[in-house]
């Protein structure tokens, strides 16, 4: 059910696909989507280190909160990351000495992508992921000025 107008979470350009669980249900598909390591550090999930759900495209850039969109990352990474891009976290990563699942990123990012195509909405989003997946496409980790 789409969320109406003056609903408590609505945005105008965020309509909520009619195939979306709640956070905790998304949180699950992504685990079993994508196995029990972090996306970014790869640190194994377990009882010390529970996943959390991390948006690629981050919400205060108009990432919406759809499976499509949602990695499930370790605490540490997902805090750290903040409203980094994923392209640029990647960077930050390997610079770091860990080895992020680019090929993961890259694949979510397409996903959302086509759902975007397929749902509709997101404006402000769709600029940036495209930004994100020219810049995965080029195999560059700055933006070109």
């Amino acid at each position: 059910m789409i969320p109406s107008a003056g609903s408590p979470g609505h945005r105008h350009d965020d309509p909520v696909p009619p195939h979306q669980p709640d956070r905790s249900t998304r949180l699950e598909q992504a685990l079993s989507r994508d196995g029990a390591d972090c996306a970014w550090c790869r640190r194994e999930f377990d009882r010390n280190t529970r996943p959390t759900t991390d948006h690629l495209v981050p919400k205060a850039k108009g990432g919406p909160s759809w499976l499509e969109n949602e990695l499930a990352a370790c605490p540490r990474c997902n805090r750290t990351r903040g409203h980094t891009s994923p392209v640029d976290w990647l960077a930050e990563c390997e610079r770091r000495g860990w080895s992020p699942d680019r090929p993961r990123v890259t694949t979510l990012l397409q996903a959302l992508e086509a759902a975007i195509a397929t749902h509709g909405g997101q404006r402000r989003a769709r600029h940036y992921l495209a930004a994100q997946l020219r810049r995965l496409d080029r195999g560059t980790d700055h933006p070109r000025n």
